[in-house]
């Protein structure tokens, strides 16, 4: 047998190969900076001799979003609006783009020129708090729960999805008797986890990252998920710097306690999509892919 014959590299796979370490540089960079300077000592890291290496190692960062209640209330709210959403998200898109399959589903067309219409144009920010303000979803959670959980965009990669599946699967349920809802739930459902994956990552990912909504229609401080508790936390840091340079020891060391502490906070919040986004990679190119060809 002779041996396979190797390809040659070509000057062409340099570029690709030097763009993405550029690309990797740029976008690891931030990231492996934030995480040492999260573990280096305060002085260092106000300092800023914290160029890519943790340096004194120190972990009162962590300690201090641990010990600080608006942060650990933050997480919990983040948490609560980030699964009520998703949920809510899933089971309001899902059957919507399944239904927008049938051509039998009256006034088809109507709908999804409403949803069209509404994605490029909306009545803007005052009339929305007046409209929450008067169903008096004004401090409560329910209004960030509900606000944007249906999105145009999602629903139309779940319709394209469900678009590409054998129409066979639908006809021998019906066979046998199915009703068009049991056939969605123990049919189609089943066979949709790339699409499932790729929706959970959407909406979750999207409110985790949220922060606007909270800090318009949310006043109780209890009531704050955790990105309007970072915003706090990176605007008391920078007054802490000012202070620190027109004041004495004590504010330079505050000004050191809140640039760590701003740091530990970055990590903490981005640990549970750290977490969660390896077990739905494997959806997402799928997912995607599958419903924007129909062949």
């Amino acid at each position: 047998m002779t041996a396979k014959k190797r390809k040659k590299f070509t000057k062409f796979d340099m570029g690709i190969y030097g763009a993405g370490v550029i690309l990797l540089v740029i976008v690891g960079y931030p990231l492996i900076l934030v995480m040492s300077n999260s573990l280096s000592s305060p002085q260092l890291v106000a300092s800023g001799k914290v160029l890519l290496l943790p340096k004194g190692i120190n972990l009162e960062g962590y300690r201090a979003v641990f010990e600080d209640n608006s942060i650990v209330l933050g997480y919990a709210n983040t948490i609560f609006y980030t699964v009520c959403k998703t949920l809510l998200a899933l089971a309001i898109t899902l059957p919507a783009g399944y239904a927008l399959t049938k051509s039998t589903l009256p006034g088809r067309n109507i709908f999804m020129a409403m949803f069209m219409f509404v994605m490029y144009f909306s009545g803007g920010l005052i009339p929305t708090f007046l409209q929450i303000q008067k169903y008096g979803l004004y401090n409560t959670r329910t209004a960030i729960v509900v606000m944007g959980a249906f999105s145009t965009y999602n629903c139309i990669i779940c319709r394209s999805f469900f678009a590409s599946m054998p129409k066979e699967l639908e006809e021998a349920a019906e066979i046998d008797g199915c009703t068009p809802i049991t056939t969605f739930v123990k049919i189609i459902l089943p066979l949709s986890k790339a699409l499932l994956g790729v929706m959970v990552l959407y909406v979750a990912v999207g409110q985790w990252n949220s922060y606007m909504d909270c800090l318009i229609y949310i006043k109780d401080d209890a009531k704050q998920s955790l990105q309007v508790v970072l915003r706090r936390i990176l605007l008391i840091a920078q007054a802490a710097y000012v202070t620190a340079e027109e004041g004495g020891e004590y504010a330079a060391m505050m000004a050191d306690r809140e640039a760590l502490l701003r740091y530990s906070a970055m990590v903490v919040s981005s640990v549970p999509l750290l977490v969660v986004y390896p077990f739905l990679q494997k959806y997402f190119d799928k997912g995607v892919m599958i419903g924007s060809v129909k062949g």
